[in-house]
């Protein structure tokens, strides 16, 4: 059966993949970030050791994740902090509303924060009284498109300075612009107000150290610091698996973060909280909250084979170098992570019921796992998820019945050079031209925009068997 999750999928993959202008767009955005990348991992000593020396550090973080989060937790409340582990997404909802009510908030502003997008965050606050204000420029952009992110690092790639322009015009009254340095300063006047004005400061966090208490943020435009350094509360939504063991962990992942995410050396921001202002502190919040969020986490780390995936550090380097994904774009997905990890990682967070589609939506290129800065093998667990798909039950009649088909097909040679011969036959008669293209034809799907290739006369085995047949006369 064909999920409503799947169905919004095909219609959506369909309408985008046609859109030439959206197409062109996000091939030049991910191109010149491959461009960027390239350039900045030839800046270390040894791109490979560097990927297998992160990948090794977070396979401890995760397999010791109860003893590193319990130290994380000590020492945030050493230095009068507050920790609250939320397992669900409406635990964390439920814990920011009260606490806004109770400290009389009415406006909060927010760094990107993908946490917070997983459980529509600004939603229940529109519905409880609290103005969101979304202060990472992209994300302000989507947000006054009234529209989720588009990527993982990049929100607003989707859309040309035309298009903000336009966007800042009605929804700001800005004069019509093509100047990327004025659109910034729009959007900059705006938020200033907001960051004076605002009650709260809520963000993401990169990387938790657990042995300090810390939690990192990064970001290019310096907001993060300005809304969490002037509210008097901050709280700072983070997943469990962000936790390093150590601060000299971050000599590491700074760079590898910034190397895959934009092509930077190191990002501009990287700001690490402590816990509150204190007594010999000039700034900060009065108040600091580390909400440690889990939401189907636990599911995927007890999942030996799997639990890699929460290896990822959120650089959007496999969404870049996807092809799937430069095609059908990241509202497509229809979830809050798009691309290879998102559709790895979705079906343990939010269900196979709904989102197993995800994991067929890949070429299995295997260039996700290639740009993995945490060499998490990503194309190979697209695989595992379809396999566990299947032994959960959730493959359609027609599906099931193909697998048995191959099954048969592929466990006899007789069989499978029957079954050679058939396709050859069944291709031939496919490609005529009454059939091709028309509503009979089975690959319909692919030949309405390209020629599906035909199998050869002969297998190799038939022109091996020909050759070495020719040698011996």
């Amino acid at each position: 059966m064909i999920s409503t999750e799947q169905k919004a999928f095909l219609q959506d993959a369909e309408v985008k993949a046609h859109d030439l202008r959206h197409r062109a767009i996000i091939h030049k955005a991910t191109v010149t970030h491959e461009t960027n990348v390239h350039r900045a991992r030839d800046r270390f000593v040894d791109w490979q050791d560097a990927r297998t020396q992160a990948a090794l550090i977070k396979w401890d973080a995760l397999n010791h994740l109860d003893r590193y989060l319990e130290q994380f937790e000590a020492n945030v409340l050493q230095r009068g902090g507050h920790v609250f582990w939320a397992e669900t997404g409406a635990e964390v909802r439920d814990y920011v509303l009260d606490l806004c009510r109770r400290k009389g908030v009415k406006k909060v502003v927010k760094s990107k924060s993908m946490a917070s997008e997983e459980i529509h965050l600004n939603e229940i606050f529109h519905e409880h009284g609290v103005e969101p204000v979304e202060t990472d420029l992209g994300e302000f952009i989507v947000q006054l498109r009234n529209e989720p992110p588009y990527h993982i690092v990049t929100p607003a790639m989707h859309l040309t300075k035309g298009d903000i322009s336009e966007l800042f015009a009605e929804k700001l009254g800005a004069d019509p612009t093509g100047s990327a340095e004025d659109l910034t300063m729009t959007a900059r006047k705006v938020m200033r107000n907001h960051f004076l004005t605002a009650e709260m400061g809520i963000t993401g966090g990169n990387f938790l150290i657990a042995e300090t208490g810390s939690v990192v943020t990064c970001t290019n435009e310096g907001n993060a610091r300005l809304g969490a350094g002037l509210p008097r509360i901050h709280v700072a939504i983070v997943g469990i698996e962000k936790v390093l063991p150590k601060l000299e962990h971050l000599a590491l992942f700074l760079p590898l973060l910034a190397t895959s995410g934009t092509g930077q050396t190191v990002t501009v921001y990287n700001t690490l909280w402590n816990g509150p202002r204190q007594p010999d502190e000039p700034d900060g919040p009065e108040e600091f909250h580390v909400i440690l969020f889990d939401n189907g986490r636990t599911n995927l780390l007890a999942d030996v084979e799997q639990r890699e995936a929460l290896h990822c550090i959120r650089c959007g380097a496999c969404l870049n170098a996807c092809p799937i994904f430069r095609n059908v774009g990241g509202h497509t997905y229809g979830t809050t992570y798009q691309g290879p990890i998102g559709s790895v990682i979705t079906p343990h967070l939010r269900g196979y019921e709904e989102f197993k589609h995800l994991s067929y939506a890949s070429s299995l290129c295997g260039n996700c796992s290639e740009v993995c800065p945490v060499h998490i093998h990503l194309h190979h667990h697209l695989l595992h998820n379809r396999r566990n798909a299947v032994r959960k039950g959730l493959a359609g009649a027609l599906e099931a019945f193909a697998f048995r088909v191959w099954t048969w097909a592929m466990s006899d040679a007789k069989r499978y050079r029957l079954a050679n011969k058939l396709g050859r036959i069944g291709q031939m008669l496919a490609s005529s031209p009454g059939i091709q293209g028309s509503a009979l034809d089975p690959m319909r799907g692919w030949t309405q925009t390209r020629e599906f290739p035909m199998m050869a006369k002969e297998s190799f085995k038939e022109w091996w068997g020909k050759r070495e047949g020719n040698s011996r006369e």
